[in-house]
Order: C-alpha cells, then sequence, then structure tokens
C-alpha cells in the first residue's frame, strides 16, 4: 500500500531538519574535526542500522574469505568513512587540490592536462569509494569542470541541500533518465568531459562479472565511448588518513575495435569492473557497500 502523503511530506521534513542541523554542525568546525565526528556517529549508528545486514551479505557473498569478525571490522570502517564523507561536504569549498598544502594528493595531473587540452571530450569513471566527490573537483580546480548524472535523493528538501553542497566542484549534474542522458550526448558533441560514478546496479543493464559474480551493470560508460571515440579515465580515490586523500588520475583505457559493438562494450566494462573490484579489494572499508550490486541467490 501506498504511502499517504501527509506522513511522507511530514517525514521529508523530519529528515532534512536532521540532516541540516548535522550538516550545520559540520560546517561550524574545522574540517579534521568535523571529519572526525562524522567518522565517530558512522561507527556509533550505521552498524546498528537494519540496512548494515545488506552490507555484511554483500561482503560474505564477494569476499567470501573473510571470517564474521573481518566483515564486521570492514562494516564498522564503511560507516566511518561514509560518516567522514557527510561531515565534509561543508567543506568541499575548502579543498586546494594543487595548492600544495598536503591534503590531497594528486597522481596523474599529466593525464588530467592532457585531455583538458586536447580539443576532444573524455569520459572519467569512478565508484562510491573514498570521498568520490574530490574527483569532480580535481577536474574543477585543474580547468576541466565535469558533467555528471546522479541519482535523485527521495526527500527532495534533502536534494536541494545536497546540490546546494556540492555548489564547490563545478560543472553540472543531471538526474539520471532520458534527461541525464540527453546532457551527457549534448555535453560529448561539445568536446566537454564527463564524470560517471558506475558501481550502482541498473536492472536494465548488461551482466557483467564482478567479484566473480555477474552483476547488472549500466553499459553507458562503454556506449558514448565507442559512439563519439573519446577516452574513458579511470579516476580512484583513497581515504589516506583522517581527512587527507589521494587522487589518482590513470592513463586511459585502450578502446577495442573488433566490428562487433556488443562484444565492445562488453570487453570495456568487464575491464572497467576489474578496475573498480582491484581498488575496493585493497581498500574494502571505503567501499559503499549498501548498494543491492548482484542478484540474492547469485
Amino acid at each position: 500500500m501506498a504511502e499517504h502523503p501527509f506522513p511522507r511530506r511530514l517525514r521529508h521534513l523530519l529528515e532534512y531538519a536532521v540532516v541540516r542541523v548535522l550538516l550545520a554542525l559540520f560546517a561550524s568546525m574545522p574540517l579534521d574535526r568535523a571529519s572526525a565526528l562524522g567518522a565517530r556517529i558512522g561507527r556509533l549508528i550505521g552498524p546498528r542500522l537494519g540496512i548494515s545486514a545488506r552490507a555484511r551479505a554483500n561482503l560474505g557473498r564477494a569476499m567470501a574469505e573473510l571470517g564474521p569478525a573481518e566483515i564486521e571490522r570492514v562494516v564498522i570502517g564503511m560507516w566511518d568513512n561514509l560518516g567522514r564523507v557527510i561531515a565534509e561536504y561543508p567543506h568541499l569549498g575548502g579543498f586546494d587540490l594543487y595548492g600544495g598544502d598536503g591534503r590531497v594528493e594528486v597522481v596523474g595531473i599529466e593525464h588530467i592536462d592532457r585531455l583538458r587540452d586536447d580539443g576532444i571530450g573524455a569520459i572519467f569513471f569512478s565508484g562510491h569509494i573514498g570521498n568520490w566527490e574530490l574527483a569532480s573537483l580535481g577536474g574543477t580546480q585543474r580547468g576541466m569542470p565535469l558533467v555528471h548524472v546522479y541519482r535523485v535523493a527521495n526527500n527532495p528538501h534533502v536534494e536541494r541541500l545536497i546540490q546546494r553542497m556540492r555548489a564547490p566542484i563545478g560543472g553540472s549534474h543531471h538526474p539520471k533518465g532520458g534527461r541525464g542522458a540527453r546532457a551527457l550526448l549534448a555535453a560529448l558533441g561539445r568536446g566537454e568531459h564527463l564524470g560517471l560514478l558506475i558501481d550502482q546496479k541498473l536492472n536494465e543493464g548488461i551482466a557483467v562479472p564482478f567479484f566473480g559474480r555477474d552483476a547488472m551493470t549500466a553499459p553507458a560508460l562503454a556506449e558514448l565511448a565507442l559512439r563519439f571515440r573519446v577516452p574513458i579515465v579511470p579516476a580512484r580515490v583513497e581515504r589516506l588518513d583522517g581527512a587527507r586523500f589521494r587522487l589518482t588520475v590513470m592513463a586511459p583505457l585502450e578502446l577495442p575495435d573488433s566490428g562487433d559493438r556488443d562484444a565492445d562494450v562488453l570487453a570495456i566494462m568487464t575491464r572497467v569492473n576489474a578496475l573498480l573490484e582491484s581498488w575496493i579489494r585493497d581498500r574494502p572499508e571505503q567501499w559503499l557497500w549498501l548498494h543491492r550490486r548482484w542478484p540474492k541467490d547469485g
């Protein structure tokens, strides 16, 4: 039975009030203190929430070598990282990736500069790892703002708040769906650059191996790259310690050209998922294990 509109509106207002108070608190603190407080709140509350059962189940299936104690350690670490990400949103405008303060180490600046100046578009991809917003901020602060698509928050008040928090990232953000797809096509047609987070399930996608099991994966990254013959660029964000990070921008992936478009799309997305998996295995506590990424019986 559908929820009645009035209780839903009331719940949205209450959620918004809590989120706004928390973000105001984080904004009132220096970045390191805010990040640390976000981590403490995440560790205290997150593992006790019902949704953490999904994270534990995902970990048990994807990384079967982990025992119960190791799984719990990763789940607690995941909530630590997520709490920090939320607390860092009000401070995004204060990050200076190329200013030399050492908070963010950037590896592969030469790839950013070359792609910015070569006169054609490119597609940067990452996942919900570390503080994933820093990948896009790295493009903006190097004179290459990115065009994004994203999943709109269920709560419209929180959605508007999130978009205000994202303002320092620059570029443009478009909701997933037809509008977002048209925005991506138009951007590549103008020689602009895209930033995509490609680690979420898409029921209408294609089956691609991920942690040894097929996962329904959005093929848009590969389809757009093949259509416009633009580079696909991996961008990895790692949290090193507290609110200190490494952003690694890698050399573009080689695009296949077998003459079989479907086979080429699958080959690209298999390579992309393998890269994501390697990043996650390296720092599993920094990935958002809460997604419905695989079939329950997979």
